[in-house]
């Protein structure tokens, strides 16, 4: 995977949510470490919130996934399952 920042953000909507996140906490390790170039900072601060954002509509694409589940046909909740349930 290339992890160089992409200008047009189009290598993150191909990321997975992990793989978006452990993108973003690189990105974050690098910019607290203070070894980066100003206009690099900017780069990746960026790069960090196109990532964030990213993780941000996975994590709301699937909880809409579990509401759905727990909903019935008519929209109406039906309550709560546990994931195990057969």
């Amino acid at each position: 995977m290339n992890d160089a920042p992409d200008a047009t953000g189009s290598d993150i909507a191909d990321l997975t949510y992990e793989q978006a996140l452990k993108a973003l906490e690189d990105v974050v390790r690098r910019l607290e470490s203070g070894d980066v170039a100003l206009d690099e900072s900017i780069t990746l601060y960026e790069r960090g919130e196109r990532l964030r954002a990213h993780c941000q509509a996975r994590l709301d694409a699937a909880q809409a996934r579990i509401e759905k589940i727990v909903a019935g046909p008519d929209g109406v909740p039906t309550g709560t399952r546990p994931f195990d349930e057969g």
